[in-house]
């Protein structure tokens, strides 16, 4: 998580809202890293997580990305959290909850839909405080 943290503040340094994310390998090595994007690259798809995959899957030259684990700062929304399931990604790591908008379990259950035909194991709250401690400061100077 510390290299995701670093991810957001990267972002953060470039003025977007500083969520990290990677993509780690089953054997535990880094596949692909990304910060979020979307004020620098005017696109409201270039979330941290999105990107993250977008260069996993280029890596592995598929776009699925099984057993694969995402390491993200904030609980992913519900783009990411579709994007995780049509990657086909084994699990899910993040820092800090997201009350307003995360739908991994604080505004939706998003990855335990019935309908849905992959599962992704998740937990949240890994280094919850650094990853919070870095929003709340963003948002403190943008006020």
């Amino acid at each position: 998580m510390r290299e995701a943290v670093a991810e957001a503040c990267l972002a953060r340094d470039a003025g977007e809202v500083p969520v990290g994310a990677l993509v780690v390998s089953g054997s535990g090595g880094i596949v692909a890293r990304a910060g979020n994007a979307m004020a620098r690259l005017n696109d409201p798809t270039a979330h941290a997580e999105i990107l993250a995959l977008r260069a996993a899957c280029r890596a592995a030259g598929n776009y699925r990305l099984e057993g694969c684990v995402l390491l993200t700062t904030l609980e992913p929304c519900l783009m990411c959290t579709g994007a995780l399931v049509h990657a086909r990604i084994s699990g899910l790591v993040y820092g800090v909850a997201d009350r307003k908008a995360g739908s991994i379990s604080s505004c939706l259950d998003g990855l335990d839909l019935p309908f849905l035909n992959h599962r992704v194991w998740h937990m949240g709250g890994v280094a919850e405080g650094a990853c919070a401690e870095l929003l709340r400061g963003f948002f403190e100077q943008r006020r």
